[in-house]
């Protein structure tokens, strides 16, 4: 019976040895495999975004993301039951994390692989390296110590750093713990700036790798550096002159774009508030994004330009045509009136630019057509030529077209505000363009931001050219940038306060009703100035406007006039823009009703 019972163990030893070596064999050793060897991600460098110049303005530096084999913390592994909570407390004020929800990670069944902490630093990761190898040396000379740090891993990333902290956030945007583009250019151009992943698999032991035995590796391809028509420079004057102004107004917020008349680059884009794109803890759900280019609002007097270049393209009068405004003037179902009580004035066309005259601007494109409708028209065919209502071409994430309705579709009061920019919204950038098209020569120039991009080959690939269009003349345009420069020289002006001495500059103020985005109701106003210099030789266009001021004066011409006179110095120092030679020839501004006009021009407005 003994002889019979131990064959019979035997024969089961067997037949069991058999199905191991034999039946199992790939099975067990593929589970093996599986288990022995351990791959992961490799992050591809993030490309840089830098300015012009090619100062950084976003980079990527050597980080660590902070792993674990959770099954080497279970008591088997390491004799002990509470392995995860030993390791969690030690790791829980190195890493800033909660020490519980450390453990629970750590306690995380059927998984060899577990995120404790994302992009941590390398000083970091050398704080639990030599915590983890003091414990090593305790375990090997004491059998009561177990070093519960041993499954700990890390595998090599990088984390996202903005040297210059808030400088041009708006249009840097920032990373999110993904690791990929969570706003802006980052956002926009997320695919080339990332690369391709590549992938490491070696074999492990104890949460080490085993150098001996094999290891294959698929290398990340960095991704493209992306360079910006910013100018760093440039934005620090135009972030640091908005920051101060929103602040001493009490506003809401404010914008301001520089921008490079002939070739359309944007050389500055500046908001306020901002944000630091290092630290979004502290940043305010308001004041992320790009203001100056995702807020719509309706611009106010700046917009006249658009409505007197019709008129001008349209021959319907010329600088010095005369036009009688009256205090009060009865259209549609409405009295529209300018900013102040006045007695009759007797201006020029000019003039009505000069003192931004609602009613002289409501009689002058009236004289676009036989009738209002007709007028209508063609005024609405100007303003889609000069992008209203349109993207700016920037292709930006969350930028608004604005809001710019059909002229059948135009209320009654509409036919008549829209002429002096109300009814109708813009972004700030569509009303930089406006300006730099006139100084342009009557050719709009699509705004760009991206100059092109440098590949890991480091072979430079420059930006598409971008598109032109003709939308007046070049006389007409000419004629405009004269008359804009009596709106800052002439002492009847509303633009004093953008003069610059040496220079000869063409500028508009603008002072809307603004709508308030949280109850649709006018509340408060749009302050605006928007011009370029030098006024004869075109360089620069800056366009300023501040939301909500509460403090001081409201005006535009009061509180955005001496912004644009700080930043459009400093650009034009900057890029060493000579200072005008000829002084410039005065339009008139007013007429004497009691001398007779000049013979041939269209009659006074309607």
């Amino acid at each position: 019976m003994v002889s019979l019972g131990l064959t019979l163990v035997m024969l089961a030893f067997v037949v069991r040895l058999f199905q191991v070596q034999a039946v199992d064999a790939d099975a067990y050793a593929a589970k093996a495999e599986k288990n022995r060897y351990s791959s992961h991600k490799l992050a591809a460098e993030r490309g840089a975004i830098t300015d012009r110049g090619g100062v950084e303005l976003a980079t990527s530096v050597d980080a660590y993301d902070i792993t674990a084999d959770p099954t080497l913390f279970t008591p088997k592994e390491t004799k002990i039951g509470d392995a995860p909570e030993q390791a969690a407390g030690l790791l829980a004020p190195i890493l800033g994390e909660d020490a519980d929800k450390l453990a629970k990670k750590l306690r995380t069944p059927k998984t060899r692989f577990t995120l404790l902490a994302r992009r941590e630093t390398p000083q970091v990761w050398k704080q639990i390296k030599d915590l983890r190898a003091t414990l090593a040396d305790k375990a090997s000379t004491d059998s009561k110590t177990v070093n519960v740090l041993a499954g700990v891993l890390a595998v090599p990333t990088s984390k996202r750093v903005y040297p210059n902290d808030g400088l041009g956030a708006g249009i840097l945007g920032w990373v999110n713990a993904d690791g990929k583009g969570g706003g802006g250019i980052e956002q926009q151009l997320n695919k080339e700036l990332a690369g391709k992943q590549g992938e490491i698999r070696y074999a492990q032991s104890g949460g080490r790798q085993v150098p001996t035995a094999g290891r294959s590796e698929k290398p990340a391809v960095p991704g493209s550096d992306v360079e910006l028509t910013i100018d760093r420079d440039i934005q620090w004057a135009a972030q640091d002159a908005i920051t101060e102004q929103v602040r001493k107004s009490g506003a809401d917020r404010g914008y301001v774009i520089v921008q490079d008349t002939r070739t359309g680059e944007v050389l500055a884009m500046a908001n306020a508030p901002g944000f630091d794109p290092n630290d979004l803890s502290q940043a305010q759900s308001t004041s992320l994004g790009n203001a100056a280019l995702q807020d719509a609002f309706e611009p106010g007097s700046t917009a006249k330009v658009m409505s007197m270049a019709a008129v001008l393209e349209e021959n319907a009068a010329t600088p010095g045509t005369r036009v009688t405004v009256p205090n009060r003037l009865h259209r549609g179902d409405r009295l529209f009136q300018d900013d102040i009580d006045h007695p009759t004035w007797y201006l020029t066309l000019n003039g009505v630019l000069a003192k931004s005259s609602n009613i002289g601007t409501i009689l002058a494109t009236g004289e676009l057509g036989k009738t209002q409708k007709q007028a209508n028209k063609v005024l609405y065919s100007y303003l889609r030529k000069f992008g209203i209502g349109k993207e700016t071409g920037l292709g930006f994430p969350g930028e608004t077209s604005g809001i710019l309705a059909p002229p059948e579709k135009w209320s009654t009061s509409q036919q008549f505000t829209i002429p002096f920019g109300q009814g109708v919204s813009i972004n700030a950038m569509q009303a930089a363009s406006v300006y730099s098209t006139i100084a342009n020569g009557g050719v709009r120039v699509e705004p760009t931001l991206v100059r092109g991009t440098k590949g890991p080959d480091g072979r430079f690939t420059p930006a598409p050219a971008p598109k032109k269009t003709r939308v007046v003349s070049t006389k007409t345009a000419r004629t405009l940038a004269q008359m804009l420069e009596s709106v800052v020289d002439d002492e009847e002006g509303t633009g004093t306060k953008a003069r610059i001495p040496g220079y000869r500059v063409a500028g508009k103020t603008g002072t809307a009703n603004r709508v308030d985005p949280k109850t649709g109701r006018y509340r408060g106003y749009t302050s605006s100035f928007a011009g370029f210099a030098p006024a004869d030789k075109p360089r620069v266009t800056v366009y300023c406007a501040i939301q909500n001021a509460t403090k001081g004066s409201y005006f535009g011409g009061q509180i955005c006039g001496p912004i644009y006179k700080k930043v459009m110095q400093f650009a034009l120092k900057t890029l060493q823009a000579p200072p005008t030679g000829k002084a410039p020839a005065r339009l008139p501004v007013t007429f004497d009703p009691g001398k007779p006009d000049t013979p041939g021009r269209p009659p006074n407005g309607r």
